[in-house]
């Protein structure tokens, strides 16, 4: 086991490295430039389809539907197809899901969102999996803790969405014409940095230089075993209330910004811009942070950041009040999420069904929460419901020991890119 402070060897030349990493920094980015970009349009998808806030979260469950059915064999997708050819098929199946919520949002058709939205959130699990996994490979090539960096990115593309929506909702475009223009142009870049961005990730998901009984820890099996550690289960719990914390401010930050404070669409566009951009400063300065200072404190502080910022933005009287609320949870809810998927891959042959088993709880709140805070909406407004993440922020840093990195697990050099 290398000792910290000093750089474990290189596990690929460093050109091949440089490329991989700068080639999912943009798969992460165009990954959030097509998921928030449509998400920012949420008030016209819910004027064009004639639903309430509740009837809107309900079908918005069909994407999580989707998520979590494909969340739960991902990790054996990827140990049989390996990293590149399941990314690849994600990349071509978002083309179809686009489609078809942009044939739906121009008709209104409810029945075709709901196929639009369960096919890209199946896609999106088959892209979030083999792109953090890839990462973690990087993450080892490098010797040293990166997987904020990337999320980071991933927080770019978010922003860089929400602006795009904003910008199609300012210029009064159609929903179904931004769904077709952006998916197009992320599609081609995604299409061309797929082979690149998983070179260093194993070609069946093992490593041809492991032995029999490793590739089989990377199988089925594995998967099984993994449902049956309890740290993998508490990081999961992390990961849940990272999920709702992040993900609800991307169904409803928009929302509840124009319904609490009769602003305009692309106001509330602008104020998740501010989310995303929020967490996007803290994930730069994350590496660092966690590197100093552990992953348990920074994950713990980031709670109460998140905790406060809740509060703020659901009980403040003001626009400008709730949007320095924004800032704060979106600093909050900026770490959890690399941290909770940097401790499933710990261990690299382990790396694959933990961080799908870690993953899957994710899944669960983006499946329960849009119809529960869509129900609780109805009754008391959206701003209101948000409310109820905070006890989900709670449990994470009641859990927040259960990422401290174990001790027969490779350590991370402290050596700067």
């Amino acid at each position: 086991m290398p000792s910290p402070g000093r750089a474990p060897r290189p596990t690929a030349p460093r050109p091949e490295v440089d490329l991989a990493r700068w080639s999912l920094m943009a798969q992460f980015a165009l990954f959030g430039v097509l998921g928030t970009s449509w998400m920012s349009r949420l008030p016209s998808i819910r004027s064009e389809l004639g639903l309430s806030a509740g009837q809107l979260g309900s079908l918005l469950v069909v994407g999580g539907a989707g998520t979590l059915l494909a969340v739960l064999v991902t990790g054996a997708v990827v140990a049989r197809f390996g990293s590149r050819r399941t990314l690849a098929a994600a990349t071509a199946g978002n083309v179809a899901g686009f489609g078809v919520l942009a044939l739906a949002t121009a008709t209104g058709s409810i029945p075709l969102f709901a196929v639009g939205a369960c096919v890209n959130g199946m896609c999106g699990a088959l892209t979030n999996i083999p792109i953090n996994i890839s990462a973690a490979g990087v993450e080892r090539a490098v010797g040293r803790a990166t997987l904020p960096h990337f999320h980071a990115a991933f927080s770019v593309g978010a922003a860089l969405g929400a602006l795009v929506g904003a910008g199609f909702a300012w210029s009064g475009a159609h929903v179904a014409v931004q769904l077709v223009v952006v998916t197009a142009a992320v599609t081609l870049v995604r299409a061309l940095l797929v082979v690149p961005a998983t070179m260093l990730a194993p070609a069946h998901g093992r490593p041809a230089t492991l032995g029999a009984d490793a590739r089989r820890g990377s199988g089925a099996r594995a998967a099984l075993a993994a449902w049956r550690e309890p740290r993998t289960l508490l990081i999961g719990l992390v990961l849940l209330a990272a999920s709702l914390s992040e993900g609800s401010a991307g169904t409803w930050l928009a929302l509840a910004v124009v319904d609490g404070f009769a602003a305009r669409e692309a106001v509330g566009a602008v104020a998740y811009g501010t989310f995303v951009a929020s967490m996007t400063v803290v994930r730069f300065a994350g590496t660092g942070l966690i590197d100093r200072y552990g992953r348990v404190a920074v994950l713990r502080v980031s709670g109460l950041s998140a905790l406060a910022g809740l509060l703020l933005f659901g009980l403040a009287p003001a626009l400008v009040l709730a949007w320095v609320g924004v800032v704060l949870w979106g600093c909050g809810a900026a770490l959890a999420n690399p941290i909770a998927i940097s401790a499933a891959s710990d261990e690299p042959l382990h790396a694959a069904p933990r961080v799908s088993v870690a993953t899957s709880f994710s899944t669960m709140s983006m499946l329960a929460a849009p119809p529960l805070l869509g129900l609780l909406a109805d009754e008391v407004g959206v701003r209101s419901a948000l409310l109820v993440i905070c006890g989900a922020v709670v449990l994470s840093i009641a859990v927040a020991g259960q990422v401290r990195p174990p001790q027969d697990a490779p350590v991370a050099s402290t050596a700067r890119w």
